[in-house]
């Protein structure tokens, strides 16, 4: 039976400003999907898996536009800042949405641990006078104000770091293409795309080493679901979204695959290794001066717009959760410039206890910080995943109406997909480096547990399920 489709006009306003444009939402897509895990983090798994690693990214890239679609749909059933935290709590529940939200929280705190620490190394690149701490906090305090200003603010700072990664890879995609066709460059003689098979093969480590670097590869596509928590504050999201969904293949065909592809035809795959970026590399072997300045600010620039995305979803999954009775109350007040200031404010203090560990932890905990923001960023891929499945089946049943955005295939992309992070958290597993985030995680789950007990036993309300609250047919 047909189910009649939801209007969105008719969704209610949460107190926030739709203060980002089209413009600005599609350039937050885009910058969602590059990160620091292309430009620094791909030279380790370059030297794992060597070309094959080209198939990975291409892999795990259909498997986040499934996620995307299946997120997509949600959103324009419901477009809320809450986002996958809110759909956790329809789909499965009070309590799922109470460790989705404050789980995305944690991803982002210690994304931003970890970024503001790298931001500080790169600004050391050009100014190794000046302290790692003093960099990080100067950083810390620039994106707060930006975020606590407006989000049209937020919107045109995340706009122009988006800017200049797509600029930077679009640029080493045009000159590889030069060395490869017009053999110019001290790279010209040797670049060629045989290069990609000609050393050992396309697999020259095996199928396995190649999957084991899977779990590294979607770290660097975490933050591309950041678009869902931009739902409540779009101008117009019912067109938007879709258009910042629908142009996600391409973006990872071009940015992630595309670059992989030129830079393994320029260099051979036997010159990378995990402690140097494949861009610097690249420009190296190519003969550009300034290679190694240009990336350092790149990613300067991406580490900058991964901690100012995260100061903009921290605080507004800490007002979705103060809205459900799930944190504190006081996070629920918005500002007169309609930002959740307090929520904001309390992630940055979390974040800034990166700059002090900075000075007592070893280079190794920071590994260890990104392997936990994987697992929480899978756990949260996981739930959006789950949720547009138990969606499906109401919409089918006529008890839900149907999105204006469905997505292809309508749940069998979602099963895919689920069993695909499944396979990673296997990997994971099998890591022994990596696995540490798991042990963490069940200790999360542990704490978030006693939390919930708590809650449960003080507001009982709280831990039920509000009917009233979500859409249905008749």
């Amino acid at each position: 039976m047909a189910s009649p489709q939801v209007d969105t006009e008719s969704v209610p306003e949460e107190g926030y400003e739709r203060g980002l444009n089209s413009r600005q939402v599609q350039m937050i897509a885009i910058g969602g999907a590059i990160g620091v895990g292309l430009f620094l983090g791909a030279g380790a798994n370059i030297a794992k898996a060597g070309p094959s690693l080209i198939v990975m990214y291409a892999l795990a890239g259909v498997i986040i536009f499934f996620i995307m679609r299946a997120l997509g749909e949600l959103l324009l059933y419901r477009p809320v800042s809450g986002s996958f935290a809110e759909y956790s709590r329809e789909f499965l529940g009070p309590f799922f949405g109470y460790f989705t939200g404050w789980t995305y929280w944690l991803m982002w705190v210690v994304t931003g641990m970890a970024e503001l620490t790298a931001a500080a190394i790169y600004i050391n690149y050009w100014f190794p006078a000046i302290p790692q701490w003093t960099s990080a906090l100067v950083f810390l305090i620039i994106l707060f104000a930006a975020n606590l200003i407006s989000v049209k603010l937020f919107g045109e700072i995340e706009f122009w770091f988006s800017m200049v990664k797509v600029t930077a890879i679009i640029g080493m995609i045009v000159i590889g293409l030069g060395v490869l066709t017009l053999g110019f460059s001290q790279a010209g003689d040797t670049a060629a795309v045989s290069n990609l098979w000609a050393f050992d093969g396309f697999f020259p480590k095996g199928i396995g080493s190649s999957l084991m670097t899977l779990q590294g590869v979607m770290f660097a596509y975490l933050a591309v679901e950041l678009v869902g928590v931009t739902a409540g504050e779009s101008e117009n999201p019912e067109k938007t979204l879709p258009k910042a969904i629908n142009t996600l293949p391409w973006r990872i065909a071009l940015f992630y695959v595309g670059a992989l592809t030129v830079i393994l035809c320029v260099v051979k795959w036997t010159e990378f290794s995990a402690d140097a970026s494949p861009f610097v590399k690249a420009f190296a072997v190519i003969g550009i001066p300034a290679g190694a300045g240009i990336v350092n600010f790149v990613v300067l620039t991406a580490a900058l717009s991964s901690c100012n995305s995260g100061m903009y979803s921290t605080g507004r999954m800490l007002r979705n959760l103060a809205d459900n009775g799930e944190a504190p109350q006081v996070f629920q007040r918005l500002s007169s410039r309609k930002t959740p200031a307090l929520g904001i404010a309390t992630s940055v203090f979390f974040m800034g206890i990166g700059v002090v560990l900075n000075y007592v932890v070893p280079e190794k905990a920071f590994g260890y910080v990104t392997s936990i923001a994987t697992a929480a960023g899978i756990w949260t891929w996981l739930m959006i995943l789950v949720s547009h499945v138990l969606y499906r089946r109401r919409v089918v049943a006529g008890r839900l109406p149907a999105s204006s955005f469905p997505a292809p295939g309508g749940s069998v992309c979602s099963y895919i997909a689920i069993a695909f992070l499944l396979f990673v958290t296997g990997m994971i597993a099998l890591d022994a480096d990596a696995r540490v985030c798991l042990y963490v995680m069940a200790g999360w789950a542990v704490a978030l547990g006693i939390g919930w007990s708590v809650l449960k036993s003080r507001n009982p309300q709280v831990t039920q399920r509000d009917e009233s609250r979500y859409q249905k047919v008749g």
